[in-house]
């Protein structure tokens, strides 16, 4: 298994324009993902996170209903066909090696597609290739929202969570780097 990330093999930006297209790239993805295939997810509280992995998902054919993870850290959705399993990881309460450990993926590796919320830096080691995924938001917090309070005068900005009624159409940018040799013959998508 890979160490170290080294340069992604190649890397795309796709804009999007709220949640359907979203779930319609994630879908087209989903539908050129196998067995053993892990995908790294990051982005902000509401950036569309769980959003894009139930287009995953749809596109691999796993039984509907997919949810954050948050309260159990895994959630594994079975395949309605002969396609892999998808197993659904939100690591973002995992403080140590040691609790990545402790859920096993190296288990389920193999035999399902892995998608890892806030795994960034802690889960790459289990894959010899992987596609590193994020998701940015057109508002919300950070640098672009404080500059964009600055530049009226100073209003707030509100902070939107995962909890918080979804907004369909916001704008997103989904930034794709594919690590190893599974992704070095396999253009962006």
């Amino acid at each position: 298994m890979s160490t170290a990330a080294g340069r992604p093999v190649w890397s795309a930006e796709y804009p999007v324009a709220g949640a359907a297209e979203t779930q319609a790239l994630a879908k087209r993805i989903g539908a050129q993902l196998r067995a053993g295939d892990l995908l790294v997810l990051t982005g902000e509280l509401g950036a569309g996170k769980t959003t894009f992995t139930q287009g995953l998902g749809e596109g691999l054919g796993v039984r509907p209903g997919i949810i954050s993870p948050t309260f159990v850290l895994v959630r594994e959705h079975p395949s309605l066909g002969q396609g892999p399993d998808l197993v659904h990881v939100d690591a973002y309460r995992l403080q140590s090696d040691a609790e990545i450990d402790d859920i096993d993926l190296e288990n389920t590796l193999d035999s399902s597609v892995t998608v890892v919320e806030w795994g960034r830096g802690r889960v790459e080691h289990l894959a010899d290739s992987w596609l590193d995924i994020s998701l940015h938001r057109s508002t919300g917090t950070g640098p672009a929202a404080d500059r964009s309070a600055a530049d009226t005068g100073g209003g707030s900005t509100a902070v939107v969570l995962d909890f918080d009624e979804p907004d369909e159409t916001e704008d997103r940018r989904i930034s794709i780097a594919a690590y190893g040799p599974r992704w070095a013959s396999h253009g962006p998508f």
